[in-house]
């Protein structure tokens, strides 16, 4: 059973998993593979996410992640979630910088 999201005007989806060796939160890119940064993470539009979601989901296990789900988030230079969860997920604890996650890693 699929979630139920709100997409506002302006907004797009990435896809977002945990790496299962050591549980890191990885993004999807465009050519389906997993990276560490939400820089790199393929934007998708609410018409074509759906289907990059099944693929996702259904390789998730030889790619090495689970939990694969969408983020709505504000396309920008980098894009930019919408909900203060997964800005935290993509940018690191709010606690202290030195936790923060490296945009370009």
């Amino acid at each position: 059973m699929k979630r139920a999201i709100r997409i506002g005007a302006g907004e797009a989806l990435v896809l977002t998993a945990n790496r299962l060796l050591d549980g890191l939160i990885v993004w999807r890119d465009a050519s389906g593979s997993w990276q560490r940064s939400i820089a790199h993470a393929a934007i998708l539009s609410p018409e074509e996410y759906e289907s990059a979601l099944d693929a996702a989901i259904k390789s998730a296990q030889n790619d090495g992640v689970v939990g694969v789900y969408e983020v709505v988030v504000r396309p920008g230079a980098i894009a930019a979630p919408v909900s203060v969860r997964e800005r935290i997920r993509a940018f690191g604890p709010t606690i202290h910088p030195q936790f923060a996650t490296e945009l370009n890693a």
